[in-house]
């Protein structure tokens, strides 16, 4: 089960935003890693700014290559704008929820506690964080599982954020998948139309 752990400051400063959770490398260095991050700024191709685009992507969303492909193969046939299906299934893994619903701190967190089988869905356990969920699933923490310190820590801390496509049951320590997000309401800052101009080539 591969996925990125490397240093997540070199991977901010290269994209020049937190793509991997807060980094305070940002404000002390902002300018790219290597020997010639400091160096004059060369002018990008087009295919350049298209494949940092899909990086950005699947570093957010912890996707590696085959897997990202095969999302946006079912993003293509799918009804509707492929850049934006794209995200919405993105949005719909279920690492991703459990980070929405505040669950986890972050999206690596998350996927951990997926693994580690601390969630169910509908009352049964799925360990498989690219689970991808369906309006009207329901995401709850497992009952032996919901004293455990990551998740209490996780949750008293829980921001203010409000996200339109889960809701959220204190109570319960559960929540509804409800709809796939509308573009305007997901908040990455990705230039969705590169990446699909990157795969139509």
């Amino acid at each position: 089960m591969a996925r990125y752990t490397g240093p997540k400051a070199k991977i901010a400063r290269k994209f020049g935003e937190p793509i991997l959770g807060p980094s305070k490398a940002l404000q002390k260095k902002n300018y790219a890693p290597g020997m010639h991050g400091r160096g004059r700024k060369r002018k990008q191709s087009e295919y350049a700014l298209q494949l940092m685009e899909k990086q950005k992507v699947k570093y957010i969303y912890g996707i590696l290559e085959r897997q990202f492909r095969a999302l946006f193969h079912r993003a293509a046939i799918k009804e509707g704008i492929t850049g934006e299906n794209m995200l919405k299934l993105c949005e719909a893994r279920l690492d991703n929820t459990v980070y929405r619903l505040g669950i986890a701190p972050t999206r690596r967190a998350a996927r951990q506690l997926v693994t580690h089988k601390h969630i169910v869905v509908d009352g049964e356990v799925v360990n498989i964080p690219s689970y991808s969920l369906k309006p009207g699933q329901v995401v709850s923490v497992r009952e032996k599982s919901k004293s455990l310190e990551a998740i209490t820590d996780s949750l008293s801390a829980r921001n203010a954020k409000r996200y339109n496509w889960v809701e959220w049951d204190s109570q319960e320590l559960s929540g509804k998948f409800i709809s796939y997000p509308d573009r305007d309401q997901i908040p990455e800052n990705v230039n969705e139309q590169l990446i699909v101009e990157l795969y139509s080539k």
